[in-house]
């Protein structure tokens, strides 16, 4: 601890506290509420401030730098508006379960609870979505408070904080101590717990390994894959969690979640075993919470999961162990190979159907426009290891995550709560942490046309993104979903679109259309030179709903 003798306001205070616990970057849309931080992060050596042109932006930013840091991404907002905008990326951040810190500049403390301008009860608006939801009531706790929810951002399952801070506070003086950077404890599992995971493993004849969850480290998921070879154990990725285990490997069976393949959830509901490491198990992954039966599942299931709380939550397992994912990773490595393994075969046919469902199947002969599946192999085998895939929701994401291969952790960048805009802004988070990396971001026109015009700060601050727009002129997840269920009656759905290319040069940045499949290659490569952010918009076929089944176009 340092011993601080001078007096300072507020947002010196705060600014130093996110300072001493390592925070090199913030998201933000200024605000007056939170003046005396923004001066401080004038003076204040070794933060960026990055600017964006909305608050929803700015949340989603935070979640990527979180996703992939493993750190809290911290964001800046301004009451009221500001803050609602700013939920966007605190549910997203809570129902994936990255750490994060939205602070919220706030009213005065003596106009609270009159309904002053832009006024809110921040506790109850986020109380629900975020892990811990305060207010600074007292200049002299900012210290404690940054210290708290570092932990709390962090611990167990992590997940976002709130923190609201009143003018008044902000702009007070007072002469605060500086706290150390916060610990952060790692529950460990038990020798015994380990003990009967080979035990039970051993009695195995269909085991599955499902794999999720956030707080892996590149060292934990190469531990993970030095088990998983050893026992030639067949890999399942949770949701939007498969750059987790390197899909190119042959123990790699595919994901678990929304577009599951047939055959992979009939051997979910198949295996005697179910190994969950970090997966919450959640609707999307169990498909609808039929792939394991509740609460008891039928199936033996050993649940690994950081969180006490999440153990038992929804599901009773066989054997429920609570440690964090890198100490469990690393306890993997003192199990000893299993002598016989009766599930080869089992892994082998697992892996032949994942392979199937990874090719894309044959297009129809009316197919127009552009061949999506053909565009994600070409860039599935240009792109380097350490690429970056970005994207939002809608039913676009299915080619990409059945036919890209994801190599390492902290390549897949996608929301499992299904946020529509999220995959720009994650992408420019990405580019400007390591601009070495290739960043890609795949978007909807709908999803586009959440969050466009951050554009403006891929520009602004050089993040050399490359977004692929691909335009079929529809919300096309709910226009499948009305063609089952109100089918022929198309209400809502069908969108007006600018013209991309020009909405993009008129940033500055690269654009250019794409009509047919061929033509994208060169197209790309065009992109990638640009030195500039730029955007590729692919006209495919509407009719193409799935990258199985089409619909009429009424």
């Amino acid at each position: 601890m340092s011993n601080v003798v001078r007096q300072r306001n507020g947002g010196q205070i705060l600014v130093s506290a996110l300072s001493a616990n390592g925070v090199d970057t913030i998201y933000c849309v200024p605000g007056e509420s939170y003046l005396p931080v923004l001066d401080a992060l004038y003076d204040a050596i070794g933060i960026r401030t990055i600017v964006t042109r909305h608050e929803g932006a700015a949340s989603n930013m935070a979640d990527a730098y979180g996703k992939l840091t493993g750190q809290p991404g911290i964001c800046f907002v301004t009451r009221g508006p500001g803050a609602t905008h700013a939920s966007n990326g605190v549910h997203t951040a809570h129902q994936d379960s990255t750490p994060m810190i939205l602070f919220i500049g706030q009213v005065e403390t003596k106009f609270r609870g009159r309904e002053a301008f832009q006024e809110i009860d921040y506790r109850q608006m986020f109380g629900g979505i975020a892990k811990w939801v305060t207010e600074v009531d007292k200049i002299e706790r900012i210290p404690e408070i940054i210290s708290r929810a570092f932990a709390t951002a962090l611990s167990g399952r992590p997940g976002p904080v709130v923190i609201s801070l009143p003018e008044d506070v902000l702009f007070g003086m007072a002469i605060v101590a500086d706290l150390p950077v916060t610990r952060i404890a790692r529950a460990a599992p038990t020798r015994e717990a380990m003990c009967e995971i080979r035990r039970l493993l051993a009695a195995s004849v269909r085991p599955l390994l499902i794999v999720g969850g956030t707080g892996w480290s590149l060292e934990a998921c190469q531990a993970l894959r030095r088990f998983v070879q050893v026992n030639c154990l067949p890999v399942a990725a949770s949701f939007r969690r498969q750059d987790l285990f390197d899909n190119r490997l042959p123990e790699y069976v595919g994901q678990v979640g929304i577009g599951i393949s047939s055959t992979l959830a009939e051997r979910v509901r198949n295996s005697d075993l179910l190994l969950v490491i970090g997966s919450r198990l959640s609707e999307e992954v169990t498909s609808g919470y039929t792939l394991v039966g509740l609460p008891r599942p039928q199936q033996v299931m050993i649940h690994v999961h950081p969180s006490a709380e999440e153990l038992g939550h929804v599901y009773q397992a066989h054997l429920p162990v609570h440690a964090s994912l890198r100490e469990f990773a690393a306890a993997l490595e003192e199990i000893p190979p299993m002598g016989n393994i009766p599930w080869e075969q089992w892994t082998k046919e697992a892996r032949a159907d994942y392979v199937r469902h990874a090719t894309p199947p044959p297009l129809s002969a009316d197919h127009k426009g552009v061949d999506l599946a053909r565009v994600v192999v070409w860039l599935d085998e240009l792109l380097p290891e350490n690429a970056v895939i970005t994207n939002g929701a809608g039913n676009y994401t299915a080619w990409v995550h059945r036919f890209y291969r994801y190599r390492q952790v902290g390549t897949e960048l996608a929301p499992t709560n299904g946020a529509m805009g999220y995959g720009l802004p994650a992408a420019i988070a990405a580019a400007l942490l390591d601009p070495s990396r290739p960043v890609v971001c795949f978007a909807g026109d709908g999803c586009f046309m959440m969050y466009p015009q951050e554009l403006a700060t891929a520009m602004q601050f050089g993040a050399p993104v490359v977004v692929i727009v691909v335009n079929n002129g529809m919300l096309a997840t709910i226009r499948m979903h009305q063609e089952e269920k109100f089918p022929g009656r198309v209400s809502g759905t069908s969108l007006a679109d600018p013209d991309f290319i020009k909405f993009a040069e008129s940033f500055g940045a690269y654009g250019e259309r794409v009509t047919t499949t061929d033509e994208f290659p060169a197209a790309f490569v065009r992109a990638q030179n640009a030195g500039r952010p730029a955007l590729i918009e692919l006209m495919v076929d509407p009719c193409q709903i799935t990258p199985q089944s089409r619909i009429d176009i009424l």
